[in-house]
């Protein structure tokens, strides 16, 4: 068994358990900025699968982002909307608003991947993996290159969170409405 298992192993029982370490560092990232880029990866074995190498113009950036429904604002004056409800949920994920927070930060960054790191009673904690596009490290990779040739990539869900949010992560049957977009497949069952 490689060592990588046993980082995924120790990184899944500090969560079950909700380890005394684990607790202290999201005492400690709760403190930080909502986006600090960090040293290394916390959960090496995860950001391995996900794309990540340590090599030159490779960033990694922790993103705080508050939990739970986002309040609508109340009608200043005039009548209630009939649509008016006091909390409303996003369509995008948690981890797809903190991708795309991290780009923003980052804009001369591509966005390759993140992961969840940790959570506490008001926020959720993620880790993003940036590409630099002016690094020639990169661009001589062809990996990395294919990578950095989608511009803006997150804005347009093309990362794996992005991807599961417009509905194309899983094939087969009933999926044909969700390619290209669940919007146009609505649009081509309005026209039948």
């Amino acid at each position: 068994m490689g060592a990588y298992k046993y980082i995924k192993e120790t990184m899944q029982n500090e969560y079950k358990a909700r380890d005394a370490m684990l607790r202290g560092k999201i005492i400690a990232w709760r403190k930080a900025g909502a986006i600090e880029r960090v040293g290394r990866p916390s959960n090496l074995a995860r950001a391995r699968e996900l794309g990540y190498k340590a090599k030159q113009g490779i960033i990694i950036v922790r993103v705080r982002v508050r939990r739970g429904s986002s309040k609508r604002e109340k009608p200043s004056r005039g009548r209630k909307p009939s649509k008016y409800g006091r909390f409303f949920d996003y369509r995008k994920s948690s981890q797809t608003v903190a991708e795309e927070r991290a780009a923003r930060r980052f804009s001369n960054c591509e966005v390759i991947n993140s992961y969840y790191i940790g959570e506490d009673g008001e926020y959720k904690f993620f880790e993003t993996i940036l590409a630099d596009r002016g690094n020639p490290a990169l661009t001589n990779d062809p990996y990395f290159s294919s990578i950095l040739s989608q511009r803006n990539r997150v804005y347009r869900g093309m990362t794996s969170s992005g991807r599961k949010h417009r509905g194309i992560i899983r094939k087969g049957f009933g999926t044909n409405n969700n390619r290209p977009s669940v919007r146009e497949g609505q649009r081509d069952f309005l026209r039948l």
